[in-house]
């Protein structure tokens, strides 16, 4: 059963072939006996997840049950779940008990699903690897030797170990489609505005946005039609309609006008992730696609203009963490300044640090003009060389990252040379466009992932092209060796 779609479980409970129950049961013996050596959950709530499954059984069983009605999912530890621990990965946060629901998981609730519990993540969002944080690194199920991409490593890992049959991620410069590149699942990044960010601890806020990740596209479909929606209480949400995102799943790709910017098939690909994706793209072509080269010409600009408008932005949003309000206080202050001190550099990890540290510098005085100005304009031109390729093609194809998913430890010492693992996805967070991450193929044994990039709220199209390739391809379908069986 855990094989399932999310499209078939919903099959399976509205006909009692099996009960929320039973199928909750299942997933919480699969977290179980595998999860302690993936160490994809930092919270596992068997009682909660049995109480919300005998509600959606009751739920099956009088008529209002929806699509989603009795499935259980998992969700990243930075969303605020009401009566549970939400710890963000970090020390600072160990304690926090969340008294209310963030926008997302309460629109989940509202839909039926089930929370099996909340998922282990990069420290605060930051980091590409899930090595930072707090409660250990998270493993690959493809091999438990190599990270499995972050910050929503743990959403990627419990997903493609089939410990979950979906999870919520986010995404603030490649977190939802890099992870799911190297764990061989599906992930979108939907539209800047498009998901409600209440709820959801900060990291950097014009950048971060919650997303589905799940085994398709399909299956991603489904839970965007949950948690899409325009939300009051968060000033940057869009008000604008949600469509049906499957309507268009199975409209064909005759004459689907795809660009392969040049930047992104240059040096510091790896040969074995540029052939997965020229099979990928001959697979398109052979679906009605037409390919375009294009040219992004400033997304070498990235990197430096992410990390330094991120980076401000996670100064300003976690000062509040300063151990009098809630989180992690030291023992036996000697003054407030005291305090202040030891509770920041206890409870934060060294990458979070790190970060704040450049972004307090970014943001000061004499230095703001050069760097934060000056990476807010590089942000402007990277979005206009959006534009001007949508004018051209209708979505835009690259890898997700250079190179297979990486050992663990291999780059903690490099924080440099981790952060450009995130080369081919930050640029769709500084422009805001929808991306989604699909599973292309295998190299080394490992999985590949392709990135699809569109306009402003064209999350229907790239659903529908993510679908039409998984309809003719079966990458999406495979399970790491030995967690097929129950």
């Amino acid at each position: 059963m855990h094989e399932k779609s999310l499209a078939e479980l919903s099959s399976a409970l509205h006909s009692k072939a099996i009960s929320s129950v039973e199928l909750t049961e299942l997933y919480l013996k699969r977290v179980e006996q595998h999860d302690g050596t993936l160490n994809s959950f930092i919270t596992v709530t068997p009682e909660l997840a049995l109480e919300q499954a005998r509600a959606a059984d009751a739920r099956l069983a009088d008529g209002t049950a929806g699509p989603l009605t009795g499935i259980p999912i998992a969700h990243k530890d930075l969303f605020c779940t009401r009566g549970v621990r939400t710890s963000c990965g970090s020390k600072m946060l160990d304690n926090f008990i969340a008294p209310y629901e963030s926008a997302i998981t309460q629109r989940l609730l509202d839909a039926g699903t089930v929370m099996l519990g909340k998922t282990n993540m990069d420290e605060f969002a930051m980091g590409s690897s899930n090595e930072s944080s707090f409660y250990g690194p998270v493993r690959n199920p493809w091999d438990t030797r190599r990270i499995p991409g972050g910050s929503s490593g743990g959403s990627a890992a419990a997903v493609a170990a089939r410990l979950c049959a979906a999870a919520t991620g986010t995404d603030t410069g490649g977190s939802i489609r890099q992870p799911a590149g190297f764990t061989g699942i599906t992930g979108l990044k939907p539209t800047y505005g498009r998901l409600s960010r209440w709820g959801m601890i900060a990291y950097a806020s014009s950048l971060d946005q919650g997303g589905p990740m799940a085994r398709s596209a399909e299956d991603c479909a489904m839970l965007m039609q949950a948690m899409a929606g325009f939300d009051e209480r968060d000033s940057t949400s869009v008000d604008q309609p949600v469509p049906d995102y499957s309507a268009e799943l199975n409209k064909p790709l005759a004459g689907l006008r795809v660009g392969l910017p040049r930047e992104y098939f240059a040096e510091g690909l790896d040969a074995s992730i540029a052939d997965v994706i020229g099979a990928a793209i001959t697979q398109l072509q052979a679906l009605g696609a037409e390919v375009k080269d294009i040219s992004l010409p400033n997304a070498e600009l990235a990197i430096p203009a992410y990390y330094v408008i991120a980076s401000a932005e996670a100064s300003s949003n976690l000062s509040r963490f300063d151990g009098v309000r809630f989180g992690y206080r030291c023992e036996n202050p000697t003054d407030l300044n005291d305090l202040y001190l030891r509770s920041r550099a206890e409870g934060f990890g060294d990458e979070v640090k790190r970060r704040i540290m450049v972004g307090t510098y970014a943001l000061s005085a004499g230095y703001y003009d050069a760097y934060y100005l000056q990476a807010q304009k590089i942000r402007r031109m990277i979005k206009n060389d959006f534009m001007a390729a949508f004018d051209e093609v209708d979505v835009i194809l690259s890898p997700t990252s250079p190179a297979p998913a990486f050992a663990l430890g291999e780059k903690i010492d490099d924080p440099v040379n981790l952060y450009l693992t995130d080369i081919y996805t930050i640029t769709a967070n500084l422009a805001g466009i929808p991306g989604i991450a699909l599973p292309a193929g295998f190299a080394s044994g490992l999985p590949v992932g392709m990135q699809l990039l569109g306009r402003y709220f064209s999350e229907p199209q790239l659903l529908n092209i993510a679908h039409q390739y998984q309809q003719a391809t079966d990458w999406h379908t495979r399970t790491p060796a030995g967690l097929e069986e129950h």
